[in-house]
């Protein structure tokens, strides 16, 4: 096999094998380098599903981009005939002057995205597995859903081997170099020249890019999965994905699927740690807190913990991605931070990062995301 490729890829989870399929496809010689397994759980890609929405209440911005990612994993549905995304409608929840709420309608006025504004009561009775109470209400948008990470992952790894990319797979950390206009490579299984370089390394990319000092911190998230007690209420076609900002803390969860229950998080509040270190074990007050929230707002949900997991977020300073080229190395494009809702644009900075690496710039609008902001 060759050794000297177009462009080279470190990471592939969510992000790094949608670069590596964009590129292949575009008839690019392609390496992928990935120092775990195929679909790997060590990272932030895993735990079978993630939320994907329209009425962004981080930041109006993100509304061309997700809508974008819609339409490419459709099409990767089309490509690998695998079923990945599922509309089941969201609830944004959260008090009327909360951020949550008053984000959420500015996307979906900005970007005219179809949406309803419901009070707790409405809210309780189109959703009778709710128990909001007064002081809160609902955006309810009828395009939101989730997707299945390790599908779309594998989908992603499919297209891009099947467009002849050499993805290779446990080879331990990488370390690059600028090798004159392009780059050099190497694992403990060799050295590789390419003339560009997608770095998508998640919570270990501060390591990987070390004389940036990036400005990411590593936080450590426990999700369960729960056996509602009143299923009949939950099921993903009567019940959408949901999130909630509430006294308690910022949560996230998904309707009941099959073999998985009900599924929630908190988006807020994890230990600060480092992909080496992050305490694995999920403890049983962990667990109580969140039975405690679901209790609280999907009584019917609050049944027996099936699983648990951890996984990482790996944040910036105001929780906005970071893609880019190197400051000092044009030929090198960087993409990380994604800082807990960055998933479900896996698609579409797929093909954000083919543009960087082939063409220099986007289409998209991505200045937002510049790691310049950070000076």
């Amino acid at each position: 096999m060759s050794e000297s490729y177009d462009v080279i890829v470190i990471g592939l989870g969510g992000m790094g094998s949608a670069a590596a399929a964009h590129l292949a496809t575009r008839g690019l010689r392609v390496l992928g380098l990935e120092q775990f397994g195929r679909l790997h759980k060590l990272g932030s890609s895993h735990g079978h599903s993630r939320i994907i929405r329209e009425a962004y209440f981080e930041a109006p911005e993100y509304v061309p981009l997700v809508q974008r990612a819609y339409v490419l994993w459709r099409e990767l549905e089309a490509a690998t005939e695998r079923d990945l995304l599922t509309i089941t409608g969201g609830l944004t929840i959260g008090a009327p002057d909360s951020n949550f709420i008053e984000g959420a309608l500015e996307s979906a006025k900005l970007h005219g995205l179809p949406y309803e504004l419901l009070d707790y009561q409405a809210a309780e009775q189109r959703f009778p597995g709710l128990a909001l109470g007064d002081g809160l209400m609902a955006v309810h948008e009828p395009n939101a859903g989730f997707l299945r990470p390790e599908d779309c992952i594998d989908a992603h790894l499919t297209v891009a081997e099947r467009h002849g990319a050499e993805l290779r797979f446990e080879t331990g950390p990488a370390r690059w170099a600028a090798d004159g206009d392009g780059v050099s490579v190497t694992t403990a299984a060799g050295t590789y020249h390419a003339d560009r370089l997608v770095i998508a390394a998640g919570p270990w990319s501060a390591e990987v890019i070390p004389d940036l000092a990036l400005p990411l911190a590593v936080e450590r998230i426990v999700n369960i999965h729960v056996e509602p007690t009143q299923p009949e209420l939950y099921g993903a076609d009567r019940f959408p994905v949901y999130l909630f900002q509430v006294p308690e803390g910022q949560y996230y969860g998904f309707p009941a699927l099959p073999g998985q229950g009900v599924k929630i998080g908190r988006h807020e509040g994890g230990e600060i740690t480092n992909a080496h270190d992050i305490r694995r074990e999920v403890d049983e007050g962990e667990i109580a807190t969140l039975l405690a929230a679901l209790a609280r707002y999907l009584p019917g949900a609050a049944g027996k913990v099936t699983s648990s997991l951890t996984c990482m977020y790996t944040n910036t300073p105001d929780e906005n991605f970071i893609i880019d080229h190197h400051p000092a190395a044009e030929q090198v494009t960087i993409a990380c931070g994604f800082s807990g809702h960055g998933y479900k644009f896996a698609s579409a900075i797929g093909e954000v990062l083919a543009d960087l690496a082939i063409d220099g710039a986007s289409r998209h609008d991505i200045d937002f995301l510049a790691l310049s902001r950070f000076g």
